[in-house]
């Protein structure tokens, strides 16, 4: 099998490492660099935002949470789903012609710095600095599952798989820039796509019946079974703060601003609805048809379901394509946020304050070179084999979505909002994703609300109480 599955990586790599090459050849300045030039199509935009906005949390942290919870997940799928509607329909059309009105910016930071026409630059350096700690957990979580992969798949120890898994999904990015992830993205969602159909088919049918399955479900815990089973209230709030995280997602607000037509967004938005819903759906069979096939045998690591299974039920080859499906979400994700990264040191650091007069290719390097350094750092991060891939996507998650979020949102919407109502949002969700985890680990907390709830809510009330406070802005009204 290890030969099989080994072949299989390699072609896909290669087909990877073809596209890097290619966009490459394409990538003459920043602009080129961190956005594609704006030129992306409907299918790339669609197919890219799904499969970034995912990651290996579709394939390995999805079923697993299914796998343990039972069908009450379902509800996660459904403000997942929400979330990602509402993300296209309030904030791409104004954020694309937003951005590029506003002196053409490149990043979500230079877009709030034009925005508040904050000459002082903290709101960029701030924002910036709050991206790149966030996504730094969450580019981890991605090496993280790398080296589960290829530590299952072919018995290396953690160190050795999580290097390698390292310096596939770097060297493209750092080649290609945007328009190699993008392209990427494409294949890595069909492949994706796939995996969530074939596996839970393949599942069903080795089990036989649902009235087979549903007896081993009910052996191991019948409550598995209810839509609303071991479900509380806060419990369904956490699964509205997973929701609202989309708002503040740097590495798919990316996708709106790069789209090359306003007027291609409803078709977008539609594939990349429709992947979600097809993608997540399978995620989720595979963790509740896994109660069953596991039940005389439960699994000591619930994220590890999806590689066990691959493995167990399918021939060499196709199980090689399928584990390539998860390498692939894994990468669709990771190139994304260390491309986001380094484009927010590039830009908002690099030329803003140490070289404005730099070349495009002096820039474009920089790019490069920054892209390097925060991958070892999160290389760094993800050498503790015991971190839960859930737990990092959850606070890099919360993170991003009640700092940047809100303050995207009412940067668009509010024409009251002032500068330092910004950072007031900004720090405040960003603080209390941090102080809240903490206290709930140590138990001053007594209940398990996901953190993303409170600073959502905490940072929206600063925004508007601190905007109010201060004198009302003269911002230039720009037609959507």
């Amino acid at each position: 099998m290890h030969t099989a599955i080994l072949i299989t990586f390699i072609i896909y790599f290669i087909t990877v490492l073809i596209f890097g090459i290619i966009a490459y050849r394409q990538t003459h300045d920043l602009s080129d660099y961190v956005l594609g030039g704006r030129k992306l199509g409907v299918l790339v935009a669609g197919l890219s935002t799904g499969a970034s906005g995912m990651s290996a949390w579709l394939l390995l942290g999805l079923p697993g949470d299914f796998y343990t919870h039972g069908l009450n997940r379902i509800w996660l799928v459904v403000c997942l789903l929400m979330g990602t509607y509402l993300n296209w329909f309030l904030i791409a059309k104004r954020l694309r012609v937003y951005t590029e009105k506003l002196n053409n910016s490149l990043t979500v930071s230079e877009f709030l710095h034009n925005r508040f026409q904050d000459d002082s630059h903290l709101l960029r350096v701030i924002s910036s600095l709050t991206i790149i700690l966030f996504f730094t957990f969450y580019v981890s979580m991605g090496l993280v599952s790398g080296a589960m992969l290829f530590e299952n798949s072919f018995g290396l120890n953690y160190t050795l798989a999580l290097w390698i898994s390292a310096f596939i999904i770097i060297t493209y990015t750092v080649l290609g820039g945007f328009l190699a992830v993008s392209w990427t993205d494409v294949l890595q969602g069909f492949l994706m796509l796939l995996a969530m159909i074939i596996v839970p088919i393949g599942i069903i049918y080795e089990l036989g019946s649902w009235e087979v399955i549903a007896t081993g479900i009910s052996q191991v815990e019948p409550a598995r079974l209810e839509l609303f089973g071991n479900l509380s209230v806060v419990g369904f709030l956490s699964f509205i703060g997973w929701g609202l995280g989309y708002f503040g997602q740097p590495h798919l607000l990316v996708r709106f601003m790069a789209i090359k037509e306003v007027q291609s967004l409803p078709k977008a938005r539609w594939i990349d609805m429709s992947w979600k819903t097809v993608s997540m759906l399978g995620a989720g069979t595979i963790g509740i048809v896994g109660i069953a096939y596991f039940a005389n045998n439960p699994l000591a690591n619930p994220e590890k379901l999806f590689i066990e299974v691959t493995q167990i039920l399918f021939n060499p080859w196709v199980a090689g394509g399928l584990l390539a499906a998860l390498l692939s979400a894994i990468m669709s994700t990771m190139d994304s946020q260390l491309l986001v990264c380094s484009s927010a040191i590039t830009e908002d650091f690099y030329r803003t304050f140490w070289r404005r007069n730099a070349s495009q290719v002096e820039l474009v390097w920089i790019g490069r070179i920054s892209l390097l350094a925060i991958a070892f750092i999160a290389l760094a991060l993800a050498h503790n084999p015991e971190n839960s891939i859930l737990e990092l996507v959850s606070y890099a998650w919360a993170g991003l979505g009640s700092s940047v979020g809100p303050v995207v949102i009412f940067s668009l919407y509010w024409t009251r909002m002032t500068r330092n109502g910004a950072l007031a949002g900004m720090i405040v969700g960003a603080v209390t994703v941090i102080v809240w985890e903490r206290l709930t680990t140590f138990g001053v907390i007594p209940f398990s609300l996901y953190e993303m709830v409170p600073a959502f809510t905490l940072s929206c009330f600063s925004i508007i109480g601190v905007s109010l406070l201060g004198k009302a802005p003269k911002y230039p009204t720009i037609e959507t």
